[in-house]
């Protein structure tokens, strides 16, 4: 199997946890051990490992650790949804828990309806508190210093997030104008793109446009000052002095920046779809958009295959663990034979493509084969033999690296099953 650098900060925290109560010995342990064991480098499937094994043992004195390792793989991944069904257990063992807290509150906020927003003005508000606590006895004095300056960026920070947080749950509890003071009262605290975006979204929603184009205005203008050019300063106050020389002011001057932001945007968007012209997936973001090419040029927008469960099988000539993995890929594969919502895919990942159809050829393969054309690299395929799992929505759902021959089949089952959303027996 390939290694390429690099390891999952979710996969770190979840052995740490672990390996703070694995020198005991019971049952449960072993059992807890074994499992982590299977599911080897992929952050997805400890997560799923550790949540096996919980509902194996309910009541395991172990589940304070566990969950709380669960929801900083949640962080690491953005998976809201865990992130929300194992948060409040961790917040009521540790209410204060500041990344915790903001986190959650985040989360329950992108679902975007009003039970979740409000139990998150709730988080929200402690969020606030908290952070006022922490900064309550501090004194920031002139002269104090790079810490100093950091610390009270810090607390602006906090506080205007903290305001922003509250704003997004009073503005989906339908209380718009709240939404709209905590939206500028965080702008005022700590100008920032997000706070002004935050008080047009709300003062739109209030009928007040004019208001809210102004705030638009705040965000597009804080993009640009904060952008990696240190020259943008120096391009405005040149630009003032050459339209004030031709007109005598300025008047105006906002239309010509505004046609110009259009043209430029037009003129990008034409370079992409030059590139696309080479490349379709130049510049993608989502593996569901990508177009995979096969052995003799033929297309495959995966994004056809959307409402199946889409197994993806990264592979190479070069790799022996792949050989030897191939007929147990084949035996998943016979087992949903009859089902019309799984697609299975072998991509392979060779960089000289003029091997693959010989090898193919010599061993006798005949499975249908694509090329990854820039998937491996989108979802960071570091090792091969890699399994990944796209869900219904052509999200990723899970991520297996390597095999255990013994029990890949029916890991590999359980998977597909879970993303069906089909029960499985879940083996001991």
């Amino acid at each position: 199997m390939k290694k390429f650098p690099g390891k999952s900060v979710s996969l770190i925290l979840i052995v740490a946890a672990v390996q703070l109560f694995a020198q005991r010995q019971s049952p449960e342990i072993a059992s807890l051990q074994k499992a982590l064991g299977e599911a080897g480098n992929s952050p997805s499937e400890l997560v799923l490992a550790i949540e096996n094994h919980l509902k194996e043992y309910p009541g395991s004195p172990q589940r304070a650790d566990l969950e709380r390792a669960l929801v900083k793989a949640a962080i690491d991944l953005n998976d809201d949804q865990r992130l929300i069904t194992y948060g409040e257990n961790v917040l009521s063992r540790d209410p204060n828990n500041l990344q915790v807290l903001e986190h959650l509150t985040t989360a329950l906020l992108h679902q975007g309806d009003k039970a979740h927003a409000e139990r998150a003005l709730e988080h929200a508000r402690h969020f606030a508190d908290l952070i006022q606590a922490t900064y309550q006895n501090d004194k920031f004095e002139p002269g104090g210093g790079a810490a100093e300056v950091k610390r009270k960026d810090d607390y602006d920070r906090g506080r205007a997030r903290a305001l922003l947080l509250q704003a997004r749950a009073h503005g989906l509890l339908g209380q718009n104008q709240e939404a709209i003071q905590l939206a500028q009262s965080s702008y005022v605290i700590f100008p920032s793109v997000e706070g002004a975006r935050e008080a047009a979204r709300w003062l739109s929603a209030a009928g007040q446009d004019a208001e809210a184009i102004q705030a638009l205005a705040d965000a597009f203008t804080i993009a640009g000052l904060r952008s990696a050019d240190v020259e943008g300063g120096s391009d405005r106050t040149r630009m003032s002095e050459l339209y004030r020389k031709l007109h005598d002011s300025e008047a105006g001057l906002g239309d010509l920046i505004l046609k110009a932001y259009d043209s430029t945007s037009a003129q990008l968007a034409a370079r992409r779809a030059e590139l696309r012209q080479f490349d379709p997936n130049a510049q993608l973001k989502a593996p569901i958009q990508f177009t995979l090419s096969g052995l003799d040029g033929e297309k495959l927008q995966l994004s056809s295959l959307l409402g199946k469960v889409i197994v993806l099988d990264f592979w190479a000539t070069w790799c022996v663990p792949c050989r030897e993995q191939h007929p147990l890929y084949e035996a998943v594969k016979a087992r949903f034979k009859a089902s019309d919502e799984v697609v299975f895919l072998a991509v392979d990942a060779d960089e000289d493509h003029s091997v693959v159809k010989p090898f193919l050829t010599q061993i006798k393969w005949t499975q249908k084969v694509y090329f990854d054309d820039g998937l491996q690299n989108l979802l960071q395929v570091t090792s091969i033999p890699t399994t990944i799992i796209l869900d219904k929505k052509g999200e990723l759902f899970t991520r297996m690296i390597g095999y255990l021959p013994d029990r890949f089949v029916e890991m590999l089952t359980d998977r597909v099953n879970d993303a069906l959303g089909k029960p499985h027996v879940i083996n001991q």
